[in-house]
């Protein structure tokens, strides 16, 4: 590339219109933080966790056992937090502990759903994953009614509890279906 008259090789124009792109894209950096945070969230699960289920990961009773299990061992972490008088920031605990325990019950679903596909007999883990849905809703309704939560605390973690809830009744209807339609291939598989 040449150098212009002055010994500049972009134009003052270019120059102006990349200074104004670059206030832009830095000005969209604030909108972008939660993003940057999310990206950097850690696994919901911990390594003996992942070690179990990548074990389990050809028997679907054991596996889904698992994932209910884990579920509920988030749920019950967060209730403790709860009632712990001592608990410090217990708003933003108690976003993390729900953002946790989702993640952990999204991939419960995710699993449902490829054993399903697959075809496999899952009625048995189906009625416990029914019985702990249950028992998530019961806890999640609590929580959402706890009289003494303050408004400031509410405020950080109301809209990912009521996600967590919507969750957890569409999953619950989405499991007894399931249920019925295994129930339903199986008779048919065994008649054949």
């Amino acid at each position: 590339m040449k150098a212009g008259k002055h010994g500049c090789c972009c134009s003052m124009a270019s120059k102006l219109a990349l200074l104004v792109a670059l206030s832009f894209c830095f000005s969209l950096l604030p909108s972008f933080s939660p993003l940057l945070h999310a990206q950097k969230r850690r696994d919901p699960l911990n390594p003996l966790e992942i070690d179990q289920l990548r074990d389990t990961m050809l028997f679907p009773d054991e596996r889904l056992k698992l994932y209910v299990k884990f579920s509920r061992d988030r749920m019950t972490k967060l209730e403790q937090m709860r009632s712990d008088p001592k608990t410090t920031e217990r708003g933003r605990q108690t976003h993390d502990m729900l953002e946790d325990f989702l993640a952990v019950y999204d991939e419960l679903n995710d699993n449902v759903d490829m054993y399903y596909d697959r075809r496999n007999d899952i009625r048995k883990p189906l009625k416990g994953i029914i019985e702990a849905d249950t028992e998530f809703q019961s806890k999640l309704r609590a929580l959402k009614s706890a009289a003494n939560t303050n408004p400031a605390e509410l405020s950080q973690y109301e809209f990912l509890l009521t996600d967590a809830l919507d969750t957890v009744d569409s999953s619950t209807e989405d499991h007894r279906k399931t249920l019925t339609e295994v129930e339903e291939y199986m008779k048919h598989k065994k008649s054949k």
